[in-house]
């Protein structure tokens, strides 16, 4: 064991390391600007109170990550550690059935409450699992077979799995996160070595029962398309004729995006915030960035996730480990569609899902996930770094 510690401390991702920790100070620090109207007037709280409650995320947030980073990330092909993960899946979504809330808050049964933790968001954890499962399926199915000869048959398992994980998401209205599932099953498949028609073929499964699952959504579109979400697709195409209902935090998200301007109002100095902006420490922080730091503060978000992304999709490149390649894939393909489909609803170019930003939204869930997953990938690196020396030498 020392000797692995010690291997591992000349291997450290640093720079991945020091990226994420300054993302999540910065997102700290926009969370206690953006989040003190709402915890006095709301909450009925101290000016500081998330800034507090994201703190203590941080803080199990950071033993997640020296956790998944020291834990050898070979095992998550373990058939236990497999069985485990899932078991935890099926508790989590069982009782988000049973026990869930957020549908009178936000249109959306997404959370449950543990004890000791407070609020917790089962989506957010089968995002992880998606991509560790869909890995470790691969991996062991390339472990009897080879790519060309695997069908899509021949993984029912993992694709049945995950029609049940993206329906169970997609009847708590949390649109934005089914989008994200699916385009982490594609990357981890894309990245598992298959060959080009055996790829399609897989497609074409997850297509076609996709499109069960739409059927199945539009028969029971009262459920899955509330009035909430409905207002988001209407507000999305005219924002400004539902300013005064539906469109309110589109179209105020616009005003502080454009009260900003290049070089911002100055930290602390955002008008939207002060009650104009209904959740302006959450899914639409990145309006208050701009309106208070302008474009350094977009560039110092934008950078900071797409070096992750980058890092991410340089390891899958590097390392010959097909089990390495499709986690690192998947993790950056998690962060880049995050990223996007949050960015895209506050500017516009999509319709609103409620999506936070990684690491700068306030949200212990997401960020004591993601740390996992950022701890698995610093892992990884590691070991494709000993790898990589090893065949130098």
């Amino acid at each position: 064991m020392k000797q692995y510690l010690k291997r591992y401390a000349q291997n450290f991702d640093y720079p991945l390391f020091f990226t994420v920790l300054l993302l999540s100070l910065f997102g700290l620090v926009m969370i206690y600007s953006s989040s003190m109207m709402v915890a006095i007037v709301r909450e009925e709280q101290a000016p500081d109170y998330f800034y507090l409650k994201q703190v203590k995320n941080l803080t199990v947030a950071f033993l997640a990550f020296l956790v998944a980073a020291i834990f050898p990330y070979k095992h998550y092909a373990n058939k236990n550690i497999m069985l485990l993960l899932t078991v935890i899946l099926v508790v989590l979504f069982t009782w988000l059935k049973v026990a869930g809330f957020g549908a009178e808050e936000v249109g959306s049964q997404s959370w449950i409450i543990v004890p000791g933790l407070g609020n917790f968001q089962p989506s957010e954890y089968a995002k992880l699992f998606i991509i560790l499962y869909f890995a470790a399926a691969f991996y062991r199915k390339a472990q009897k077979y080879t790519f060309e000869k695997l069908q899509p048959t021949e993984i029912f398992y993992p694709i049945f799995l995950w029609i049940l994980v993206v329906a169970s998401v997609a009847f708590e209205t949390d649109l934005g996160a089914v989008i994200i599932l699916c385009g982490i099953a594609i990357s981890v498949v894309a990245a598992s070595g298959i060959p080009f028609k055996i790829f399609w073929k897989f497609f074409g499964v997850l297509g076609a029962f996709g499109g069960i699952i739409l059927t199945l959504l539009f028969a029971f579109k009262g459920q899955v398309l509330t009035e909430k979400r409905m207002g988001r697709i209407q507000s999305y195409f005219n924002p400004f004729d539902y300013e005064d209902t539906i469109g309110h935090q589109v179209v105020n998200g616009y005003y502080a995006i454009g009260g900003g301007g290049l070089e911002g109002r100055g930290l602390g100095q955002s008008i939207q915030k002060l009650g104009y902006l209904p959740e302006p420490h959450t899914d639409f922080i990145m309006a208050i960035i701009m309106e208070e730091l302008g474009i350094w503060g977009v560039l110092i978000v934008i950078s900071g996730l797409g070096f992750i992304v980058f890092k991410g999709i340089s390891i899958a490149l590097r390392t010959k480990d097909p089990l390495a390649r499709m986690i690192a894939a998947g993790i950056s393909c998690w962060i880049a569609w995050q990223t996007f489909i949050n960015l895209g609803g506050v500017t516009g170019i999509i319709p609103l899902t409620g999506v936070t930003l990684p690491f700068i939204s306030y949200g212990g869930t997401s960020i004591i996930l993601l740390s996992l997953a950022m701890g698995i990938l610093v892992n990884i690196s590691m070991f494709e770094k000993v790898a990589r020396k090893s065949s130098q030498s």
